[in-house]
Order: structure tokens, then sequence, then C-alpha cells
């Protein structure tokens, strides 16, 4: 999601102008639920979370979700999907909701959708445990949705990620893992991401210039590190738009990122009369952007194309979207005005297969969730210096060079998962690597 496109002028406070089944028998209450330490088919299976345990947390985390924003809970809550112990105890489960008016009906319908689609991506993986992956995965899922729809959660400008008393982030990470196909994925320029951490530890701020490809990206992104750069896997912003902090299908999984939330130009004008709502939330998350990249050893991941990557509506082909030069310079002027050293990287990413967006940008919120088993991959490639120039020229240049290198890492990354030539599509600038091995 790129920086929205805004006109603002502020104090001295802010220099810039913008424009803009195994299972757990029990689980110890308001401790970190830390499962997943390792890819292995082996470790997933011992610590899958059913929804027997998942009743255990219940109470906790109504008590962490008010306590962050959702407003008071009631103890109430229905254990319809946490108890369910069968597919047809889950499907009759939102039925169930609907009928005693807890779960409006478009909402329910997708929840049934998102369960097949889920369903059918696990078991083309071929994985013995894949019924008892379907079946604890989405019987959290689900739960977790109709705590939302009963009682939204309300994000900040600047949201933290959820990790106690109930892990949102290791949830969406334990989600997701099971999509992706490691044997079939990869990692370009790994030792960059070690130099990243490093520039972190100094005080530095990083920025990551990247492609957008799915809802799924934060968790892509953390799952090809978490073995070898859990720090960057786990304090990783990720600038994101408002259909992922508005749709209760996917806030489940926002709730455990760390989030910038802006309103999209693609969509700044969908309701006319919200227009003039959604600049000044703008405006209140940059200036959030603003204070934090000021105490330094923040990891920033933006899109300046402004939303996911589509497929050409003649060839059919997935490409990075163009980047655009006012996110570009928005950002590195952000990165300028905050007092610490700032470094930016082109990152290259492609997961499409796995939970591909709708051929067209829609309005509406609550698009279709196709999910499948696959591979993906991630690359970065050194810093771009920016020019001491600030002329339109110079900016479309440095945003070309930052665009460019992306299309090359893509390039790469699709020769090896698409071409089916693995390691060998490495070239002399990007060395591909599977780092969970």
């Amino acid at each position: 999601m790129s920086l929205p496109s805004l006109s603002c002028t502020s104090s001295s406070t802010y220099p810039f102008s913008i424009s803009l089944n195994s299972s757990f028998s029990s689980l110890i209450p308001f401790q970190r639920v830390k499962l997943f330490g390792s890819t292995s088919k082996a470790t997933t299976r011992s610590f899958f979370l059913t929804a027997k345990a998942m009743a255990e947390l219940v109470k906790d985390k109504e008590s962490g979700v008010a306590a962050a924003g959702g407003g008071e809970m009631d103890i109430e809550h229905s254990r319809t999907f946490l108890e369910a112990c069968s597919e047809e105890e889950l499907l009759s489960g939102i039925k169930k909701e609907v009928e005693a008016g807890r779960l409006p009906p478009n909402v329910a319908a997708g929840m049934e959708e998102f369960y097949r689609n889920y369903k059918n991506a696990i078991f083309q993986s071929g994985d013995p445990a894949a019924a008892e992956t379907v079946l604890s995965n989405m019987a959290v899922a689900l739960d977790l949705m109709l705590l939302d729809v009963k009682d939204p959660f309300v994000f900040q400008p600047y949201h933290k990620a959820l990790r106690e008393p109930f892990d949102y982030y290791m949830f969406g990470q334990n989600y997701i893992r099971p999509l992706i196909d490691f044997r079939n994925s990869y990692v370009g320029n790994h030792s960059l991401f070690y130099e990243i951490e490093e520039k972190l530890k100094q005080g530095h701020n990083v920025v990551l210039f990247s492609n957008h490809q799915t809802e799924a990206d934060p968790a892509v992104i953390a799952l090809l590190l978490e073995k070898t750069n859990p720090h960057i896997a786990e304090n990783l912003i990720y600038v994101a738009g408002d259909r992922v902090i508005t749709d209760p299908l996917c806030k489940p999984f926002s709730m455990g990122r760390n989030l910038i939330c802006v309103y999209s130009k693609k969509h700044m004008f969908d309701v006319p009369e919200l227009a003039d709502m959604k600049r000044k939330a703008n405006i209140r998350s940059l200036k959030e952007m603003a204070l934090l990249l000021r105490t330094g050893s923040k990891l920033v991941w933006i899109a300046p194309s402004g939303g996911r990557d589509r497929p050409d509506p003649v060839t059919g082909e997935w490409n990075p979207a163009p980047f655009d030069s006012s996110s570009v310079d928005n950002m590195r002027r952000l990165i300028e005005s905050s007092g610490a050293p700032g470094h930016m990287y082109p990152l290259a990413l492609l997961c499409y297969d796995i939970m591909p967006p709708p051929s067209k940008v829609e309005k509406e919120i609550g698009e279709r969730r196709i999910i499948s088993f696959h591979g993906a991959g991630l690359s970065v490639a050194p810093e771009i210096a920016a020019n001491c120039e600030k002329s339109e020229e110079v900016k479309d240049v440095y945003t070309q060079a930052l665009y460019k290198s992306v299309t090359e890492q893509y390039n790469v990354l699709k020769s090896a998962i698409h071409g089916k030539q693995g390691l060998e599509a490495s070239t002399a600038g990007i060395a591909l690597s599977q780092p969970w091995n």
C-alpha cells in the first residue's frame, strides 16, 4: 500500500510537505501462545491448536481484545466454532449463528466459502494431517471472525501487533504456513536481510519498497524469514490500506501485524462524502509514521503502487504494478526528516497463487478468497541511495530505479517457481536460497 496523496502543511514538528492432532490439554491463562518455532512438518503436527484447546483461551482473548480497543466483551461469547469436532459441526455452526442473529448472512456466506477454499488448498499439499489442520485452523479463524462481528475491533493509525494474552501474530503464521510449498519457495540475496538487521541494531531506519500481491503478504514474508531473521519477521511495520482493517474476514489476521493504517488513493472517493474524513485520517497516520521513525530502528514495508498487482487482462501474466513517484518521495522525505540514518531497499514478492486478488479493483468490502497451496518467493536487492536533487525528473528516475530492481528480482523468482528452475534461476546479482533448510 502506498502512502496516500495528501496536501498538508505542518508545524516544525513535522518538517515536510506531503502530496498525498496433537493438542494441548490445557493452556496457561495470560501467557503468550508460542507455536511453530520450526517449519518442519513434525513440529507443525505436534503443536497445532485444536478447537478444544482454543476454548481455554476464550476468556483471555476477549479480555485482550477489549483492552486493546475492541470495547467491553460479553463473557458469554458463543463457543459454536471452538467446540466443533467435525466439518459438519463447523458448517452447521455458521448456520446456527445466522439463525441466532449473531452473524449477518453475507458474512456467513463468505465464511463458508473461506472454509471450503482453505480446505481444498490444504488437501492439495498432500499432508496426511490435512484434515486436522483444516479443522483446527478454521475453528479458530471462524471464532475470531464471529468475535469481531459481535464487537468490532477499532484500529488506531499505528497498530502494534496483538501478541498477548492471545497471540494474533502466531495465529496468522499458523494459518498461512500450511499453504506455502516450502520445497518450491525461495529467498533472494538472503545475506542482505542480515545487513538490514545490523542497521536496525545501530538505530537506523530501513524502508522496503515492494510490490504487493495478496492479503497474505505479511505472513508470507514472515514465514520465509522466521527461522533465520525472526526480528524482521516480527517487527516489520506494514503500510496497510483500509480494506484489511475493515473486512471482518480479514481483520483477525491484520490484528497480528504492525500496521500504519491509511486509506488508499484507489478507494478515496468510493463514498464521496467520506473523502474528507479519509484525508484527515491519513494525515494522522503520516504523523504517527514520522514519530515512529524519529525513535530509530524501524523497519517499514510499503507498496508504492498503491495496491495489489493484477494480471495483464490480455496475456494473463503477473508483473509488479508500476510505482508511484510521489509515494516514493513522500517516504524518502519522512526518512530524511526523522533525524536517524535511513536506508531504502527494493524488495520483490511472488505469492499471488496462494491468495490472488480479484482481477479488477473492487469498491465493495467482502471479496472472494480463492486459496491455493503453492511456492512463494521473496528477494531483496542492495539499497539504492536517493539523489540529493529534488526535481520531478530526479524523483521519477529514482522511482524507476527501485521499480526496475523489483521487477528484475521478481522475474528471477518467477523463473525459479513457475519456470521450475529452482536454485538454478540465480543470477550474478540475485542469489537464491532456501534458508529454512
